[in-house]
């Protein structure tokens, strides 16, 4: 193969120059370490007023754990502590946030010419005068289609990319609202214990008394029994209650991401007060069409579905097309002479549609587009409605919980007063005033469960408007109620 020349070898790099060139610039947007993450969290700070990180080094998850410890280890948490913990420690959102650099990968190899293949063969073993064989060929191929149609992939991978940063602020945010609702239980839950405690210290008070007045003859077995099932019943309550406190403890610190000493973190005694006034949302419904992430995903689903539809009708009839180019160096011997042929060669090699058209291929991709317009069409009817409900939730759980508190509880405590000076001027007696100590801590267990209540549908708020809610507003357990006791009064 000696003698090679330059205008030879041009054939060679014929489907080389057909692959196009990428520039520097196309592909390191995409091949960068932390590619499409700071769309992600700028996303998500608007939307949570929290920042987020990408760890990807162990220096980094070193610096976040520091961080995390000295946050909450022996601290008093609130909300908006337990959120920004959550949003830089939780392992599970890490992983969402390694899928948009996967998605950035796909393009970044989408926008790469597929490698050409290469194939060298020797024919024939010649006479010793022509060296070890008589003559050899050497030859690239490469996918004509492939380089045709790189672009419409490369946009197709851009919307799955661009798809992927948006799923990946979803996680954030549904971390962000779970973590927050998490919160807002586990404070709810130690606060309902709170109260129990101070009910059964008028049970106790009460059970003791019957035993008492029944040793002396003032109190049939019946009015006993009354008090101190009361009593047992209460005990009971309480142990679930305490129970279900721990749980809702857990469940956020799973949240959290915290292990090891870092769970021994605490809770406020009790939720914050309701606001003054609630928010006024006149425009629910665009606001939540304008900034819902999930329904951003939805029409970036029916974008990348349109522009698969538009590849499959432009590859119809052809699927594969390759061209294979080069050459053929044969050594010939002629009049005692020996010499080099060098011989080009280029050939095409593409799949004949005679049985399958493509029309198939077509209809699937139709069917396909059709079925991504309507699931947007339905996500949209879903977001409009989610967001009327979670703020007529909003609305209604505000005026309860006010509700309980300027009314109910007055009136409760009110009450125990009255009782409390009637009991001292020997008007009624003891299990009277125990019985109205009871239905004030009552009240207030009802009120602090709608208290509860209405914070959890301020965040389901957030949640119908930015997305990743639950679902139902103000879902979860009831605060534990005190048994009424009235078989103990007389």
């Amino acid at each position: 193969m000696k003698g090679v020349s330059a205008s030879r070898l041009a054939v060679i790099a014929v489907p080389l120059v057909l692959g196009g060139c990428v520039t520097a610039a196309e592909v390191a947007q995409y091949s960068a370490d932390d590619a499409g993450f700071a769309t992600v969290a700028m996303k998500s700070l608007e939307a949570s007023g929290k920042q987020t990180v990408w760890v990807q080094s162990r220096e980094e998850a070193t610096a976040i754990a520091q961080q995390v410890h000295e946050r909450v280890y022996g601290q008093t948490i609130s909300a908006d502590t337990a959120v920004q913990v959550a949003l830089i420690n939780n392992k599970g959102l890490q992983a969402a946030y390694a899928e948009v650099g996967i998605s950035a990968a796909e393009v970044w190899q989408q926008a790469l010419p597929q490698n050409p293949t290469v194939s060298v063969g020797a024919l024939g073993i010649a006479a010793p005068a022509l060296g070890a064989f008589r003559a050899i060929e050497a030859v690239i191929a490469n996918n004509i289609l492939a380089m045709f149609t790189r672009r419409n992939r490369v946009e197709i991978a851009d919307t799955r990319f661009r798809q992927a940063q948006l799923t990946a602020v979803l996680e954030t945010l549904s971390l962000a609202a779970a973590t927050r609702r998490a919160w807002i239980d586990t404070v709810a839950a130690f606060e309902t214990v709170a109260y129990l405690n101070q009910a059964q210290a008028a049970a106790d008070a009460a059970s003791e008394l019957a035993q008492r007045l029944g040793e002396s003859g003032a109190l049939p077995k019946a009015g006993q029994a009354r008090e101190h099932v009361f009593y047992a019943e209460l005990t009971g309550q309480k142990a679930e209650a305490r129970l279900a406190a721990r749980l809702a403890k857990e469940q956020l610190a799973r949240l959290m991401g915290l292990w090891g000493e870092d769970v021994d973190f605490f809770v406020p005694d009790e939720l914050p007060p309701l606001p003054k006034s609630v928010k006024e949302r006149n425009a629910i419904e665009a606001e939540a069409l304008r900034r819902r992430i999930d329904l951003q995903i939805a029409r970036l689903e029916l974008e990348a579905v349109a522009r698969s539809y538009g590849l499959t009708e432009a590859t119809r009839y052809v699927t594969d097309l390759e061209m294979i180019a080069g050459i053929e160096a044969e050594r010939e011997v002629e009049d005692g002479d020996t010499r080099t042929v060098i011989t080009p060669q280029v050939e095409f090699e593409f799949v004949i549609p005679i049985f399958d058209s493509g029309k198939a291929r077509l209809r699937k991709a139709e069917l396909a587009h059709m079925r991504a317009a309507n699931l947007l069409a339905e996500k949209a009817v879903n977001v409009r409605s989610e967001a009327r409900s979670a703020y007529l939730a909003y609305r209604s759980t505000y005026d309860i919980a006010r509700h309980y508190r300027n009314n109910v509880l007055p009136l409760r405590v009110a009450i125990e007063e009255e009782s409390l000076l009637t009991y001292n001027g020997m008007i009624t007696n003891t299990f009277e005033l125990l019985a109205d100590t009871r239905a004030r801590i009552n009240a207030i267990l009802l009120s602090t469960n709608a208290k509860r209540e209405f914070w959890l549908a301020d965040q389901e708020l957030s949640s119908a408007i930015y997305g990743g809610g639950s679902g139902a507003a103000g879902a979860g357990g009831q605060a534990t109620a005190v048994p009424d006791g009235s078989g103990g009064a007389h």
